[in-house]
């Protein structure tokens, strides 16, 4: 949090000599007047961090066969948490001179000890869940909110179930509140990933629940099965249809398989096994009869989410002669306030009649794909817009400029904005646009091209 600054008038070497000393384990610093090398209390202070020099407490921290002992000193330790203090200092306070720590990592610990020591945060990917868990343990608040910040910067569809049963477990409702924004939006990308596995029963069930989760039935369905198989490994079971429906349970009932597409049902669900064959039967009545069947699964189709649109364009025209495409790349720049995610862009298509278009569009930032599709899309002659998608959502973080780049074949004769806006408010997200080097066929702020974006907010 503080920046390290350099001492006026002091030997720098021997600064940072004794610093990485201090970064060593458990190494005192026998040099006479080592004070008189640092100029603040809080540098001063730092020295002890990870020191035996003066501990009066070492902590034993650590699953057996993974402890570290380490050092602590406990005035510092009660000034930075009010765990410590009642711990050296309450009423029940209890003299020890070591205090085992089974139930937090080494690495997370450390971490919360440079904290109180020095003022200082250093996360990682892979141990900041383990430094919150130790954070709230001993109520150090403003470390919590930063493990809090950065999970919520490294948010993906890679971690967001994961991270959803753990801001549970935390209580951080802002976190779960991300984590469900990207499960949402990028609910195949969720539902695909080896985290999703690892999640327990309970976020599984709020998981098979949700109303808006944007994704296919079959998808949904896909997922539970490959969670029930790494769930009969932990429970020590062999993956066989029977213990994978039993660690399933009654949320196999969640998923709306009724809602599939009856190609998915029949190439998929009714030949997994999963189903009993009263299940099965009664579902392909479902799709055919007349009179449909009572059943234990949710029948009603999830309603997903609703994409917004953003149109950058206040008017649109057509020439007497035609907007030649010839392979050239139609292209704009744009950045958003908010974090959202991009399902696809809003094409103009022929202005003499209906003609089908093929598209080849692009999502990039600073140079790097982020997303990608070639499809087909029919225009109808009219000045409208037409979706063409990528095949997953793309995340878009705020306060960064992306670049919109799309490649038509088509009748020439189409459509193209005019008075384009440099900023444009939709719905609780701003949107601006700039022009991108990687326009080569006319497309700017101004005119032409990729009038609309499709997003998730």
């Amino acid at each position: 949090i503080f920046p390290r600054k350099k001492p006026a008038n002091t030997n720098t070497t021997a600064v940072q000599q004794y610093h990485q000393q201090n970064l060593n384990n458990n190494n005192t610093i026998p040099a006479p007047n080592w004070q008189g090398l640092y100029p603040t209390i809080r540098e001063r202070n730092a020295v002890m961090f990870n020191n035996d020099l003066m501990a009066d407490v070492h902590f034993v921290v650590g699953p057996p066969g993974g402890t570290q002992r380490l050092p602590g000193h406990k005035y510092v330790l009660a000034v930075g948490s009010s765990v410590f203090h009642a711990m050296f200092y309450g009423e029940l306070a209890e003299d020890k001179d070591e205090i085992r720590i089974p139930d937090v990592e080494p690495a997370a610990f450390l971490a919360m000890l440079k904290y109180i020591y020095c003022d200082e945060i250093d996360l990682a990917a892979d141990t900041v869940l383990a430094t919150l868990y130790a954070a709230k343990k001993y109520i150090v608040p403003h470390l919590a909110r930063a493990c809090v910040n950065f999970l919520e910067t490294s948010l993906s569809a890679k971690n967001a179930c994961v991270l959803l049963s753990q801001s549970c477990l935390f209580e951080e409702p802002d976190l779960t509140q991300r984590c469900w924004e990207v499960i949402d939006a990028q609910a195949e990308l969720a539902l695909k990933s080896e985290g999703f596995c690892d999640i327990d029963f309970q976020t599984l069930e709020s998981i098979l629940r949700r109303e808006t989760l944007n994704a296919k039935e079959i998808v949904v369905f896909e997922a539970a099965l490959n969670w029930a198989e790494v769930e009969c490994q932990r429970q020590e079971l062999t993956a066989t249809i029977e213990n994978k429906r039993k660690v399933l349970g009654k949320a196999l009932y969640l998923i709306r398989i009724p809602t599939m597409a009856l190609d998915d049902f029949a190439n998929g669900a009714a030949q997994s096994g999963i189903l009993t064959l009263n299940e099965t039967n009664d579902i392909f009545l479902w799709y055919t009869a007349a009179k449909k069947p009572e059943l234990q699964f949710v029948s009603k189709p999830r309603k997903g989410l609703v994409p917004q649109r953003c149109h950058r364009f206040q008017s649109c025209a057509y020439r007497s002669n035609q907007w030649r495409y010839r392979g050239r790349c139609d292209s704009i720049q744009f950045a958003v306030d908010k974090r959202v995610f991009i399902a696809g862009f809003g094409l103009y298509g022929s202005s003499c009649g209906s003609a089908e278009y093929s598209a080849k569009i692009e999502l990039k930032r600073q140079g790097v794909i982020l997303g990608q599709n070639l499809s087909k899309y029919f225009s109808d002659g009219s000045s409208n817009t037409f979706p063409v998608w990528f095949e997953y959502p793309v995340q878009i973080e705020p306060d960064t400029f992306y670049t919109a780049s799309v490649i038509l074949d088509g009748n020439e004769l189409s459509y193209f904005g005019q008075e384009g806006m440099t900023e444009v408010q939709c719905g609780k997200v701003t949107v601006q646009f700039q022009c991108s080097s990687d326009s080569t066929n006319g497309t700017g702020v101004q005119g032409g091209q990729i009038p609309e974006l499709i997003f998730y907010a």
